[in-house]
């Protein structure tokens, strides 16, 4: 009784996770499709908005819903987790008119909590795994079964230490029972619990496949208690989230367009959540970071008191002095936000965290990472060339002398 309950409450956090990643699917098209973009209305400028009726008029034009109300029910079942939300956090349900919402991965309000820490680190960990040569996902038996991407527990530890996501056995045994708990990886039949052994194991989500959120939407009708999400492998149908050639024609709005929006930060209080990057573009999410579970719902401005260019801090006498830090994550991330479209500069750093450990502080710039320079790069490529380096990372920063 005891396993079937642990069983019911991975699959619902799974399914969390899935709703995760095709919300993300949907944001990015929409990102490509111009439908999200700054807006000013009663005299104020709302970022990286969309207006929900141009919204539901597209899904319905792109066949990504039958009609308009299975539009609304698909919207809504994202604002229900948190995906997208009202501009002021004033309307809980989505309404087909021409009111402006909001990713909140777009404006920073997204609620980073443990459960989704472990999942965006699963998916990281399966990124770096699907994407190595000699990938440790193979297709392998089990007593007379063949399983495809299947790894053995020992050889998954033994890659965790040797990239450094884990600082020893018995921390790597407790990352992966830790992901085994929450719905990201299973035994190939199963019938055991995460065992440093020749047991074969594989990730329950394929987090590179194309998600439709109508089924999503399906499968939370059907069990509302612990839902449990499709786990075919590759051979899925193409969904209405994959990044078409056609763009969208936009309707006539009572808004109007604007131009880019200012960099947003990331705030957040209360007590300390280990921090985590989202993953590069092709697993589906953006390069991020979120301080905590606890956010701050607002659209926070930058921390720097003015912009600075890389010429001025690379020129002489400029009022800046260099340092070198070695952070050392812990078991789900760093603990520090970085923004910036170039040079990159430390947005916001936890108090509990690593990176405030290592000396990391709010307004240095990112010279370095790892040995390479990231001065002439936005904070996107930054985080992804943290996110698909080691957990040791070694940063050559730049502070203004105060």
């Amino acid at each position: 009784m005891e396993r079937t309950s642990s069983v019911r409450r991975a699959m619902a956090r799974q399914h969390k996770g899935e709703v995760m990643i095709a919300g993300e699917q949907l944001r990015l098209r929409l990102h490509d499709g111009k439908l999200i973009k700054d807006r000013r209305y009663h005299l104020r400028t709302y970022p990286n908005c969309f207006v929900a009726q141009e919204l539901i008029d597209w899904l319905v034009s792109h066949k990504e819903a039958p009609d308009r109300a299975t539009a609304v029910c698909l919207m809504q079942h994202l604002m229900d987790h948190d995906i997208l939300h009202h501009v002021c956090d004033k309307r809980s349900v989505l309404k087909d008119a021409k009111l402006l919402y909001r990713f909140r991965k777009d404006d920073g309000t997204f609620p980073f909590n443990t459960e989704v820490k472990i999942f965006m680190r699963g998916q990281r960990l399966f990124e770096h795994l699907i994407g190595d040569k000699n990938s440790i996902l193979q297709l392998r038996e089990e007593h007379g079964v063949v399983y495809q991407r299947t790894f053995p527990g020992c050889q998954l530890i033994d890659w965790l230490l040797q990239n450094g996501e884990a600082e020893s056995r018995r921390r790597g045994l407790e990352l992966c029972r830790t992901l085994q708990e929450h719905g990201i990886i299973q035994h190939v039949a199963k019938k055991h619990d995460f065992f440093d052994s020749g047991l074969l194991y594989q990730f329950c989500i394929n987090f590179r496949r194309r998600r439709r959120l109508s089924e999503l939407l399906d499968e939370s009708e059907q069990d509302n208690e612990a839902v449990a999400v499709s786990t075919q492998q590759d051979n899925h149908p193409d969904s209405p989230f994959v990044l078409h050639k056609s763009l969208p024609q936009e309707g006539s709005s009572a808004f109007q367009s604007v131009g880019s929006s200012k960099d947003l930060k990331q705030v957040a209080s209360g007590r300390r959540g280990s921090l985590n990057s989202l993953q590069p573009h092709s697993a589906g999410f953006p390069p991020f970071v979120q301080l905590s579970s606890t956010s701050v719902r607002c659209n926070p401005k930058s921390v720097l008191r003015r912009h600075f260019t890389c010429d001025e801090l690379l020129a002489p006498g400029a009022p800046f002095m260099k340092k070198v830090l070695t952070v050392i994550g812990d078991a789900l991330a760093w603990g520090f936000v970085v923004r910036g479209m170039a040079p990159c500069y430390v947005q916001a750093v936890d108090p509990g965290s690593p990176a405030a450990a290592a000396g990391v502080k709010v307004r240095q710039f990112v010279c370095q990472v790892n040995g390479q320079c990231v001065l002439n790069l936005d904070y996107r490529t930054v985080t992804r060339l943290v996110m698909t380096g080691p957990l040791t990372v070694v940063l050559e920063v730049m502070e203004p002398l105060e």
